[in-house]
């Protein structure tokens, strides 16, 4: 089934962020590499694709897992959770319908 997962950053953490961000892109591609993920991208802080200093304000993963635990399980793992760049990362079972 698939889930999305919507990280919001904590504020103030845009460096920590950009520390982090190759160990999580490696984690994304090994999903990829599964076939797994569906997308993937950050949600700029202002209405810009380069927001520049401004940043960010959170993440959107939609991606394949075996259950609602397995998926929450990821997002518990990934080093934007794990550093506290996201105040919190919501999991929720999704289904998609377009495209087809």
């Amino acid at each position: 089934m698939l889930y999305a997962l919507i990280g919001e950053d904590a504020p103030g953490t845009h460096e920590k962020r950009m520390e982090v961000r190759a160990e999580h892109l490696a984690r994304l591609q090994a999903l990829q590499a599964d076939g797994r993920l569906i997308l993937a991208g950050p949600c700029p802080a202002v209405d810009s694709p380069d927001p520049g200093p401004a940043g960010f304000t959170g993440s959107v993963i939609v991606a394949e897992f075996s259950s609602l635990d397995e998926a929450q399980a990821w997002a518990d793992a990934d080093p934007y959770t794990t550093t506290g760049v996201f105040v919190r990362c919501t999991v929720k079972p999704f289904k998609k319908v377009f495209p087809q």
